[in-house]
């Protein structure tokens, strides 16, 4: 799959301009895509769907970390 050709790539809203450090999601048919925003044409995660939720929800709950507030 050439995920560059398929993807609507998109940063979080609490990214700053500042392009450092920062990854960018694509919501795909059936997958997550995770890569790095400095380097587009690089590779990217293909993470499934579930896998995906259960991060973002373990992120958000405080499970994996200090949720962002």
């Amino acid at each position: 799959m050439n995920v560059r050709k398929e993807a609507t790539w998109f940063k979080s809203t609490y990214s700053g301009q500042e392009p450092s450090a920062c990854i960018e999601i694509a919501n795909l048919t059936t997958a997550v895509g995770v890569r790095d925003s400095k380097d587009e044409t690089g590779p990217a995660l293909l993470i499934p769907p579930a896998a995906w939720a259960e991060f973002v929800s373990g992120v958000r709950t405080g499970r994996l970390g200090r949720p962002i507030e």
